[in-house]
């Protein structure tokens, strides 16, 4: 079929930084404020009707909300644009910017009535399912069918096999392939002696069916679930169709690049009804390729606009001067060239002194003035804790903030949440097989933060008292406690040894007369451990009496007698409080929605097997969704930038100075997390196709090239690339950039300058 140009879209086209946003966001301000354009100009709308009888209909963004679709690729440009916008038109028009998940989700939501009547659904108000209750959920369901014969075959617990599977249903409703033809998909592109998986593609495809019948019985939806809906239901009814093409006549749609192929869909929807888009492609800033994105799909949507090329580089980037060369030293290593000097590294034997050689270089930068800490960038393929914690301990001593980008560890990394795990254990019954007396003692610490009043507080407060925080890492002291504690590591072990009483039902602190010498622990810790027990005990009473609503009521109350004091928690705090707040909000939000069916299977017994459960899934070290918001502010946003490059390049940020942790590492050209399993699988153009080994290597070149384009168009003044001989398992580096290594100056090896 013939695609009609409608010449007045725009299809912008151009690297990173190269003003593509602003672009976007000039266009939008043109739409607003020519009110008195004429009727056929590049904004008007038309109505869907034969050609003879086509009237003309006017767009007057600014008198009803929501008339342009304003989306961009991730939360964090979602709320980047949506500023930029209201700047640029000094707030005059309502602005509702979402990402393509997000308006999928909201509209799935809105239209629910039509999805129950057109599905048959029971008429219930949705839920949604966050990832690691999905996880759980789908675990339970899948049990009974995942023994330990279908572990084998897979060659992968049953974590990894179940987040695998819900990741196909992820990727096929991304790509528009409706549920019931997973398996088909799956087998033709799964050859048979696949490592993999080696699982039939109609096990598959039939867990997969029954989980999302399950869930939409029950009025639970998942991420892949609302994107099915959207895409195979909503987006083909006559009724939504009509309503959408009323609410909407234009599309701003930013990084398209990184959209999955269902945008597509809508967006033609829109076009081929007279609405007019602008959209925005970077064909370097190509980010979620492997996680539902398909950027050659996307790119067709150019046909149906007119394209605009913006060739000025980023002011001031490395990119012109380096993109090339990098390239070409990367693909033909044999070549003789050599890197100008604002490229350099820092060489040593192993990682440990790499990472200590790496932060004294900032180190020494930001102090002789080279540099601002916020004008620091470290960037890496993977970020492990020991890298994490070495360079924020180096850094934070000497008096430089750190601020790690979407740092998502467990929950239960946390003292403060594992001390607030160990008093639901204490409070409610039939949870003592869930604490010991090291959770006790941490307990102990953590809710004695100030909890003595007046003297008693001040007694504790003595010139040496920072000693207490020896047994404390040094990262963590500033997160962890904000406030001296009143019953220090010492004291908190004594007590826990003496006075903690383990039980199955009822664990149980006794008094601090228990221990003989109780003397020894001083005024001021006795007080604040009597205050905990009363406190204990108080709870405890109201819970028999039913008198305590939820285990969420009894957090809140803890963390408003305990943690907070009158005063502002440190940032990561209060992040940890919010999320493990919002989890379990979420997670007894879906408890009471299974308790509703009384035949459901998979809801709890009975209130205490529901904590149980909940405590486990964060004691398994589950990753939990972040707080919102997450925007750092004030000082806390001017530190040291630490970051994979997913994230780095997610954010889409600027730094002066880039520091390329692990150089010389074989994961700069893997796709790692950031590729589930099975998403070359679901890519339009290829669709069901297998993927060989020469599609891998193709791909990682690809990737590679992106991403050495993407990073030099975000840095202005330096780059060092890290590298040690010796990874953290001990095996020598030889990734794809260690002929960058060899081709710049090194200005530390082993610790002695160059």
């Amino acid at each position: 079929m013939k695609t009609i140009m409608f010449s007045h879209s725009v299809w912008i086209v151009g690297m990173s930084r190269s003003g593509k946003t602003a672009r976007l966001v000039e266009q939008f301000a043109r739409w607003m404020q020519d009110e008195n354009h004429d009727q056929e100009s590049f904004y008007t709308k038309k109505s869907r009707l034969n050609n003879s009888d086509r009237l003309p209909k006017r767009l007057y963004p600014h008198r009803t909300e929501g008339a342009v679709l304003i989306l961009a690729a991730n939360d964090d440009n979602r709320r980047e644009l949506a500023d930029e916008i209201v700047m640029a038109t000094t707030g005059k028009y309502p602005v509702r910017c979402k990402t393509p998940l997000g308006f999928f989700q909201d509209e799935v939501i809105l239209f629910w009535p039509l999805l129950v009547q057109s599905l048959k659904l029971k008429a219930q108000f949705p839920v949604r399912l966050r990832p690691e209750t999905e996880q759980e959920l789908a675990t339970r369901l899948w049990r009974p069918y995942i023994n330990e014969e279908i572990l084998r075959r897979a060659g992968t617990n049953e974590y990894r096999l179940v987040r695998r599977i819900l990741d196909l249903l992820q990727l096929a409703a991304y790509s528009g392939t409706p549920v019931e033809d997973i398996g088909k998909v799956l087998a033709v592109a799964l050859a048979p002696q696949d490592s993999d998986t080696n699982l039939e593609p109609e096990f598959l495809s039939a867990l997969l069916l029954d989980w999302r019948n399950w869930c939409l019985e029950r009025g639970l939806l998942s991420y892949g679930i609302i994107t099915e809906l959207y895409s195979q239901y909503l987006l083909t009814d006559p009724h939504y169709q009509q309503r959408l093409t009323q609410r909407y006549q234009g599309i701003l749609a930013d990084d398209v690049q990184d959209y999955p192929p269902v945008a597509r869909h809508l967006f033609e929807l829109l076009l081929n009804d007279g609405a007019v888009g602008a959209f925005s492609y970077n064909p370097d800033g190509i980010v979620r390729l492997g996680l539902g994105a398909d950027p050659n799909y996307m790119r067709e949507l150019a046909q149906y606009c007119q394209q605009e090329t913006l060739t000025a580089s980023p002011d001031g980037s490395l990119a012109d001067r380096l993109t090339t060369s990098m390239v070409e030293i990367v693909t033909e290593p044999m070549t003789l060239l050599s890197l100008p000097e604002v490229v350099q590294s820092i060489q040593a034997t192993s990682r440990a002194q790499l990472l200590r050689q790496t932060a004294e270089v900032i180190v020494q930068a930001i102090k002789q003035g080279l540099v601002e800490p916020e004008q620091v960038a470290v960037i890496a393929p993977g970020l492990d804790a020991i890298a994490r914690y070495t360079l924020t301990e180096i850094l934070t001593k000497q008096g430089i903030l750190v601020k790690s980008l979407n740092d998502q560890r467990p929950l239960i990394a946390s003292p403060i949440i594992r001390a607030l795990l160990t008093v639901l254990a204490l409070v409610y019954p039939g949870l003592g097989r869930l604490v010991d007396r090291d959770a006790v003692a941490e307990m102990l610490v953590m809710l004695s933060r100030g909890n003595a009043s007046g003297d008693a507080f001040a007694d504790a407060v003595t010139e040496d008292a920072e000693n207490i925080f020896d047994e404390f890492p040094v990262s963590d002291r500033h997160r962890v406690l904000a406030s001296v504690p009143t019953i220090d590591p010492v004291r908190a072990g004594l007590i826990a040894d003496y006075c903690f009483q383990p039980h199955p039902e009822r664990p149980n602190l006794l008094p601090v007369t228990a221990f003989d010498r109780w003397d020894r622990l001083g005024y001021a810790a006795t007080t604040a451990y009597n205050e905990i027990v009363k406190w204990l005990e108080e709870q405890r009473s109201q819970q028999e009496l039913r008198l305590i609503p939820s285990p969420i009521s009894l957090l809140d109350r803890a963390i408003q007698r305990f943690l907070w004091d009158g005063t502002n928690l440190a940032y990561d705090q209060l992040a940890a409080l919010r999320e493990l707040l919002e989890t379990a909000q979420h997670y007894w939000e879906i408890d009471t929605r299974l308790r509703q069916i009384p035949s459901d299977r998979l809801g709890g017994e009975v209130p205490q097997n529901t904590i149980a459960e909940f405590m486990q899934l964060l004691q398994r070290g589950t990753i939990t969704a972040n707080p919102y918001p997450m925007r750092l502010m004030g000082t806390a946003a001017k530190g040291v930038t630490l970051a994979t490059i997913f994230q780095y390049r997610s954010i889409r940020r600027s730094h002066h100075w880039h520091f390329w942790l692990d150089a010389s590492s074989p994961l700069w050209a893997k796709g790692g997390a950031a590729t589930l399993f099975g998403a070359p699988f679901f890519l339009r153009n290829r669709l069901g196709e297998p993927w060989t080994a020469e599609d891998e290597q193709l791909a990682e070149e690809q990737r590679l090239r992106r991403i050495l384009a993407d990073l030099l168009s975000r840095v202005s003044e330096r780059v060092y690339l890290c590298h040690s001989d010796l990874a953290v398992n001990g095996q020598e580096q030889l990734g794809p950039l260690l002929p960058l290594v060899h081709a710049c100056v090194s200005v530390v090896a082993d610790g002695v300058g160059v």
